[in-house]
């Protein structure tokens, strides 16, 4: 299949970002329905006498913000363009903490996008990362998606 004849589904170089802040209610809300009984995100005193000083997200979160931004902006159809996505595969290295109240940026890349005749739909291959403060990376990822137009 053409390359250009999908290029409105996903292309490579696209890029997806977003900045969020979450605050210590809703970490210790994630930590409790993801079943993560970790008190350094959901004991403020355990976490104030732990390595970080305070309670920080747990990596699950951070990286479910990140999957959900990859599910929203390629299963969207406010452009006209009907779509449907699905996550095959993600990486997710875990680099430094994520503070309640904290400004994180989230961006994914497409590296590289390639049509599977066998899955009827694009391959796509993304970088992604969760930024704290100066650009310092607390999440790193890689991930694949498979793309395709949705039918009416």
């Amino acid at each position: 299949m053409d390359a250009r004849a999908t290029e409105h589904l996903i292309a490579a170089g696209e890029t997806v970002s977003k900045t969020v802040r979450v605050s210590r209610e809703e970490i210790i809300a994630f930590a409790r329905m993801s079943h993560d009984a970790n008190p350094l995100h959901t004991d403020i005193q355990v976490a104030q006498r732990a390595r970080f000083g305070e309670i920080i997200a747990s990596g699950q979160h951070t990286a479910a913000i990140l999957m959900g931004m990859l599910a929203t902006h390629f299963s969207r159809s406010d452009d006209g363009v009907r779509r449907e996505m699905l996550c095959l595969n993600m990486n997710f290295a875990f680099k430094g903490p994520v503070f309640a109240e904290q400004d994180v940026t989230l961006q994914w890349k497409v590296a590289t996008v390639q049509w599977n005749g066998k899955l009827q739909g694009l391959l796509a291959h993304l970088d992604g990362a969760a930024s704290v403060s100066h650009g310092r990376p607390a999440v790193v990822a890689r991930g694949t998606i498979l793309v395709k137009e949705s039918p009416p």
